[in-house]
């Protein structure tokens, strides 16, 4: 059994730091410091890692000589392995201006002209080095005209005259992406449908939701061959569950919606995705969008790790992080809500600064690939966090988490054999087994 021993410890200065690591026989006695993996015992499959690739992300990219654009891709997308991002369907607080695809009422302007100045390049950079990234694409407002306050922000609802019209807005989206060698495999109907932020926003309650999934947006794709699935909420985590039931009880939303996207902003609630996955097995559940308020220390892995562990121990199929980049402010905002993003240009554009989070994520996305099961595992102490997958080649993955000050001593047992290691206080470890 070969094991390979990865280790993240900012205070040792190691990143990815990478041992051999030699197993020992798994006897019958041992019985301390254990944490079990069983590779028979199996949960959901995962899709993948990323984040959202913002228009001030993709302008932020844009601002790199042309040797660090090369070095961020290979950063991004090869050396932490994303492959599931995040678009947003016209404009966002993280765009240089507000803006929509069309503003005649029937669609007859419609373009994603904005679209090919940033975002596009980025993305067609991206998927030159990793071909089979999978994008999920969430409109934050419908156009001004189709919503009853005529303002993309401060929520206002989608009006009954327009829900045609705006799923057939969502074809031309993917269409257009199409032709442009894009393809969009996921959308969420709204960001954040219960919210009323001053940036782009809509208010969709589960009825609402339900009503558009199943009159229109559901059986436009159908009729235009569109077999890009739709997820609905893409909200906080504390409603997930009650939105979840409401709507997927919906015999013609069950049918229609292939899973539920949700958000961290409200806290932990991982009890809300594990009731998700038990109630309703056949769902995708992604993580779509978690960041912190611009803070010039970028000082949040452990929050990362604590939730993207937990997430995953949950039942989540995907894991999409906010800004893919972002400058040195935290921006650019059109809004000035300024947020972190693990990885952040320096003051001078000339080059970029990785975050400790970066490689606490990594942690994850660089193992854990795209088709892997979630396996069992048991741990001796709430201190260590813990995850298990089996990739499709048959490796394993586990990853630990030791958010605490002092090391935490294990034996990580597999079958008949065991790893005897030490997790060294605020570090993460991810073994590589097979």
């Amino acid at each position: 059994m070969k094991i390979t021993k990865y280790e993240t410890n900012k205070r040792k200065n190691l990143y990815y730091n990478k041992t051999e690591i030699k197993t020992k026989r798994n006897w019958f006695f041992v019985d301390r410091l254990v944490v079990n993996v069983y590779p028979d015992v199996t949960y959901q499959e995962f899709q993948g890692f990323g984040a959202c690739i913002t228009e001030a992300a993709a302008y932020s990219y844009s601002l790199l000589p042309e040797d660090k654009k090369k070095e961020f891709m290979q950063d991004m997308f090869s050396n932490i392995n994303y492959s599931l991002c995040r678009l947003p369907l016209g404009s966002c607080d993280f765009s240089l201006r507000s803006y929509s695809y069309a503003y005649k009422h029937d669609l007859s302007d419609f373009s994603i002209e904005k679209d090919k100045k940033y975002i596009i390049p980025f993305i067609q950079d991206a998927l030159k080095v990793n071909p089979n990234i999978k994008f999920l694409a969430s409109p934050w407002s419908p156009p001004r005209f189709m919503k009853n306050t005529k303002m993309l922000i401060l929520g206002g609802k989608l009006l009954k005259k327009y829900k045609q019209t705006y799923a057939d807005y969502f074809v031309k989206y993917i269409n257009s992406y199409k032709d442009l060698g894009i393809n969009i495999d996921y959308v969420t109907i709204q960001n954040e449908t219960n919210g009323m932020p001053i940036w782009e926003s809509c208010l969709y309650n589960p009825k609402d939701e339900v009503d558009f999934l199943t009159n229109y947006l559901y059986p436009t794709f159908c009729k235009n061959n569109i077999d890009t699935k739709i997820l609905v909420y893409d909200h906080n985590k504390e409603k997930l569950f009650n939105r979840a039931v409401a709507e997927f009880s919906n015999e013609a939303a069950n049918k229609a919606a292939a899973g539920i996207a949700f958000h961290w902003y409200s806290g932990n609630h991982f009890e809300n995705i594990q009731l998700c996955r038990e109630k309703f097995p056949d769902k995708l559940l992604f993580h779509t969008e978690g960041c912190f308020s611009f803070d010039p220390n970028n000082s949040f892995s452990n929050q990362y790790a604590h939730d993207i562990i937990e997430d995953l121990n949950a039942g989540v199929n995907g894991y999409i992080d906010w800004n893919i980049l972002l400058d040195s402010n935290g921006g650019p905002n059109h809004k000035k809500n300024y947020c972190n993003s693990p990885v952040m240009l320096t003051s001078d554009n000339s080059n970029y600064n990785k975050s400790l989070t970066y490689y606490y994520i990594g942690h994850f996305s660089k193992f854990i690939k795209p088709g892997a099961v979630r396996i069992a595992h048991s741990k001796y102490l709430s201190d260590l966090h813990v995850t298990a997958f089996k990739n499709p080649d048959g490796t394993i993955a586990v990853v630990m988490f030791n958010g605490v000050h002092y090391g935490i001593d294990v034996n990580v047992c597999i079958g008949d054999r065991r790893i005897k290691d030490t997790i060294e206080g605020e570090s993460m470890v991810t073994y590589v087994i097979g």
